[in-house]
């Protein structure tokens, strides 16, 4: 999340997401019943799940919070922020909250991209419609991109895949020289590329 990163985000650059650093954007939010601000920085140190989604007040979207909600205490145990984020605003988020049994569940920070900044950046704006498709991204401790998810938003998403992944790329940030199989999970086995398994798996 440093300055000479955030050039990349405006100016055009059709780089994959990737691997580069998250931009350093400032958003409003709603949490624990107050209204306030995050800032992507002050995230630094811990892995993030940014968790885009169209609209507060609509179909797909609370089934999709209530079950994060649901895996929230496991991603904190892994030293995971979780940071949910559409183009609505934080008095709508508080609104909703308020309102619904399901976001009732949430406890993590619900920010609001009202003028769609972060989502254009992070390419999961709609123009026409000014809402955000639904993206995940998950970031590592230094602020970058490991894992990027993008679904049309009449497909929800799994908490559980999105915790899976996260487990999986936190692994091989701390076990250099080994890679993640398909559907991997904690306690399973992984691989070592070289040349003696090249046509051998």
């Amino acid at each position: 999340m440093h300055n000479k990163e955030v050039n990349c985000f405006v100016s055009g650059c059709t780089c994959p997401l990737v691997g580069r650093t998250l931009p350093e954007v400032e958003l409003d939010v709603s949490h624990n019943d107050e209204l306030g601000k995050i800032r992507l920085s002050s995230l630094l140190g811990k892995w993030v799940v940014l968790f885009f989604y169209p609209a507060d007040f609509t179909f797909v979207c609370p089934t999709e919070l209530e079950e994060l909600a649901a895996h929230y205490k496991e991603f904190q145990k892994l030293n995971v922020e979780v940071v949910s984020v559409s183009t609505d605003t934080a008095f709508t988020h508080k609104a909703w909250h308020d309102s619904s049994p399901a976001i009732g569940k949430v406890q993590y920070p619900m920010a609001a991209d009202h003028n769609g900044k972060l989502s254009r950046m992070l390419g999961v704006y709609i123009e026409e419609e000014g809402l955000s498709l639904r993206g995940t991204f998950i970031v590592n401790p230094e602020g970058v991109i490991k894992s990027v998810e993008i679904h049309d938003n009449s497909i929800g998403r799994s908490a559980k895949e999105t915790l899976r992944k996260l487990q999986a790329a936190q692994y091989v940030a701390t076990h250099a020289g080994q890679v993640c199989p398909a559907s991997w999970e904690p306690g399973a086995e992984t691989l070592t590329p070289g040349v003696d398994l090249v046509g051998k798996i």
